[in-house]
């Protein structure tokens, strides 16, 4: 991922902007992409004058409910997705798609193997 420009060049387009100046003159004259220039002047309206954040998003809404679903796990270890995810949203008002609740289990350790590991010297039949 590039590095963020400097907040001094967003504010200058910002101001060319405001006084009545285009997206795309404005970035020829500063030197930074058309696209840019756009984003940023049209989050300006907005209010949003500043840069997001860059990177990876850290967290997840799911790690509040934690304890919850290593309950659900514990509790009934042949619990599917699919009812893992209706409890979420019945008891805890937590709407989160099958796949996204795949991805946290897996990130936290989580998997499940559907027969036991053959041992390396056995040959037979694996499904």
């Amino acid at each position: 991922m590039a590095k963020a420009l400097s907040e001094d060049i967003r504010s200058r387009v910002l101001k060319a902007s405001d006084a009545g100046m285009s997206a795309r003159k404005a970035a020829s004259r500063f030197g930074i992409g058309v696209s840019s220039a756009i984003r940023w002047i049209a989050r300006a309206k907005l209010g949003e004058t500043t840069p997001r954040p860059q990177g990876r998003r850290r967290g997840s809404s799911l790690d509040a409910h934690e304890v919850f679903i290593v309950g659900m796990i514990e509790a009934r270890k042949d619990i599917t997705l699919n009812e893992m995810v209706e409890r979420l949203a019945a008891e805890r008002s937590m709407r989160i798609g099958r796949s996204a609740l795949s991805d946290w289990l897996r990130g936290h350790g989580w998997t499940f193997k559907k027969r036991p590991r053959m041992h390396w010297s056995r040959t037979g039949p694996t499904s």
